[in-house]
């Protein structure tokens, strides 16, 4: 990580930096200049009183004083560009998930949308913040601090309580960590950090056509019987969800005796040049057979014919298993989300 100009070390971000990503060098003792120092990479939320706060990828908070700081720097967004990799904004790929994932219940509170679908899933349970809640709303990615904040909180509040649901923000790290920030001053708790992953679609279609795989339009019950497999029964939101969106296609492998239940299921969402998959399961007897990897090739093959040409998914950060599948489908990280939750009284 490179700070210096002619072998000096320069501070070069100022307050007017704040809502950039910025890499900062800051001594772990602030009335020394020389000696340990520390590197901290991310948005740049706030700066006031003499304190930075900067926002990691993965959602946590530093605070810098900034005596401490020896270096600075505005540094670019991770790039999103490799080779066969789909390029596509932060906004993009989140109202395209969200369109594939989609409530049962909305409403608009500005630029952020409250969502909601019985409990089912945080995804389809939570606010997405996708400007500012005021009457301007759409032109700056989330709200300044103070009583106008305040007062749309409240009313999210409201809103999820009158429907039995914690208030939720899904937020990502690229482009939400202001409000993230607000929101974590105000005790909201950070939870369930995920992935969201893009990948060619070609090559994932690239394999023989595998007669195992069986593809239709509503999902069956032994479908709801895999996906369900902790036995928390199947709600009638469920069901909407899942079958809601675009253009989705459920992928099922049956098991080897009648009556067994499925050994593979999945389900993608064609939006576009779009191809979104979820809901990848192989039952714990049939793992190892490469059945996830067959469900999805079939899956791409129909999104392919449907006009589809990139593919995306989204992963909890500790499923360790599943983030190496997908690296080996050719799939990169995007960018990072996870949800905030409201205090709890």
């Amino acid at each position: 990580m490179e700070f210096t100009t002619g072998g000096r070390l320069e501070v070069r971000i100022t307050s007017s930096d704040v809502g950039k990503r910025v890499s900062v060098r800051s001594s772990t003792n602030a009335r020394e200049r020389l000696g340990r120092f520390t590197d901290t990479v991310g948005v740049l939320t706030s700066w006031t009183d003499g304190v930075l706060t900067v926002t990691r990828k993965d959602g946590t908070h530093v605070r810098i004083e900034e005596a401490s700081m020896v270096a600075g720097k505005v540094v670019p967004p991770t790039p999103a560009r490799r080779r066969g990799i789909p390029v596509a904004s932060v906004r993009e790929l989140v109202t395209t998930a969200a369109r594939g994932w989609p409530c049962l219940e909305s409403e608009q509170l500005g630029a952020w949308t409250l969502r909601a679908s019985g409990g089912f899933t945080a995804r389809a349970n939570s606010v997405l913040p996708l400007g500012d809640p005021g009457p301007k709303a759409g032109s700056e990615p989330g709200p300044g601090p103070g009583p106008e904040l305040d007062a749309a909180l409240e009313r999210v509040a409201r809103w999820y309580g009158a429907r039995g649901l914690d208030a939720r923000f899904q937020v990502t790290a690229e482009d939400d960590a202001p409000l993230a920030r607000e929101l974590d001053e105000r005790g909201w708790t950070a939870e369930r950090h995920a992935l969201m992953r893009v990948g060619a679609l070609a090559p994932l279609a690239d394999r023989e056509p595998d007669g195992r795989v069986e593809l239709s339009r509503e999902p069956g019950d032994s479908w709801f019987a895999l996906y369900n497999r902790a036995g928390d029964g199947v709600t009638d939101a469920a069901r909407k969800v899942l079958t809601g969106g675009p253009s989705v296609w459920f992928a099922t492998v049956p098991g080897r005796e009648e009556g067994s239940g499925p050994a593979a299921i999945g389900r993608c969402v064609v939006d576009g040049r779009w191809a979104g998959f979820a809901a990848v399961e192989v039952a714990p007897e049939r793992r190892r057979e490469g059945l996830a990897v067959a469900v999805m090739a079939e899956l791409a093959r129909r999104a392919l014919h449907e006009g589809a040409s990139a593919a995306y998914l989204q992963v909890e950060t500790g499923n360790a298993a599943a983030r190496a599948l997908y690296d080996r489908l050719g799939f990169a990280d995007h960018h990072t989300y996870f949800y905030l939750r409201a205090p709890r009284d």
